[in-house]
């Protein structure tokens, strides 16, 4: 028999991880390949759940990162966003274009994923798979073996390269054809469906939408700095408060080297960081903050502040949650129309 290689297009959900073993199952030898973009949630020991699914496929994994390319494709998607910010469409032909190249590098014969006909609203339906296949220059080529016979034959089947008797056709956002089928093969370990894309969580979306209002060069480490803390707007300043010992000291590894940093000397509270221009303005409304969620009761507080060291010392008075609440990015919701002209 003529030796077969296949991309699988690997999240480490359990869609992708059945797709992988059907192919498997057939005797084809599959290379699993992820995009790590700045917003997939990492496990707690900080691997993704690629990382953690491939182990029980035993298939080696292709893991590349693109930031700066994916930020840039973020900031306007070609065919817009789902609930939130995340642009679902346009995601899976990103991904798909540098799994084409990758697979040009290995000599692969053909593409699959784990995508289920109807499961997910934006990107599932049938019009938006052939959309999909077709940006991504693998009209024809792309092979889905969850919903495979639901679905016009591929090339690598016509040619014979994949047995399409052997390929499934499930459809629909039931879940249960899935957890039968992972029983079946005898695979227990799999991430909750409800996803890994912090671009799908409205809290971060609405501190997306701030950064890219704000800054125009976002970088990766801006995007990840907005999972950790509570986020304030000062007309041009941002001002971030820790929420535990462990946030803190992850703030204070964040901080740029001309930015300010502040805590209160002898009473427990979080480590505040303060981005842009330092005006008396910007310095007392980061003062606040800190008070706030300090463990100080009185009106007036004394905050240490300054920028390698806390060399600096301002007294504030506690402001009250009203105001607090104004300063609070995302406190007000957006339409989708608005969030579009903000980008």
């Amino acid at each position: 028999m003529t030796h077969v290689k296949a991309i699988s297009l690997f999240s480490g959900g359990l869609d992708s991880i059945l797709a992988t073993q059907l192919i498997l199952k057939q005797g084809i030898e599959v290379i699993a390949f992820n995009v790590k973009t700045p917003f997939g949630i990492p496990k707690k020991d900080g691997t993704s759940e690629a990382e953690a699914a491939i182990e029980q496929l035993k298939v080696p994994l292709k893991i590349v990162t693109v930031d700066k390319e994916y930020i840039r494709m973020l900031r306007k998607p070609k065919h817009g966003y789902g609930k939130n910010i995340n642009p679902c469409i346009d995601c899976k032909i990103f991904i798909l274009k540098q799994a084409v190249k990758y697979a040009k590098e290995v000599s692969a014969d053909f593409l699959f994923t784990g995508e289920v006909l109807g499961e997910r609203p934006m990107s599932q339906h049938g019009p938006a798979l052939r959309t999909i296949e077709k940006e991504a220059g693998l009209k024809g080529k792309l092979l889905r073996p969850l919903s495979a016979k639901l679905l016009p034959e591929t090339i690598a089947e016509k040619k014979g390269l994949v047995d399409r008797s052997k390929l499934l056709a499930i459809s629909g956002r039931s879940r249960k054809p899935q957890f039968q089928l992972a029983k079946e093969f005898g695979i227990t370990s799999y991430p909750s469906p409800a996803g890994g894309c912090l671009l799908t969580c409205e809290e971060y979306s609405k501190k997306l939408c701030d950064l890219f209002e704000h800054k125009r060069n976002v970088s990766g480490s801006d995007t990840a700095l907005l999972r950790f803390g509570r986020h304030f707007r000062l007309d041009k300043n941002k001002i971030i408060v820790g929420r535990n010992e462990v946030e803190n000291k992850i703030l204070r590894s964040f901080k740029g080297k001309n930015e300010y940093y502040f805590e209160l000397p002898d009473i427990v509270g979080p480590i505040t960081i303060l981005q842009g221009v330092k005006t008396i303005k910007a310095i007392q409304a980061a003062a606040q903050l800190t008070a706030f969620y300090s463990d100080a009761k009185t009106g007036k507080v004394k905050v240490s502040y300054g920028k390698d060291t806390l060399d600096k010392t301002i007294e504030t008075i506690m402001p009250n949650r009203v105001e607090v609440d104004e300063l609070r990015v995302g406190q007000k919701s957006f339409t989708q129309q608005e969030v579009n002209s903000k980008l």
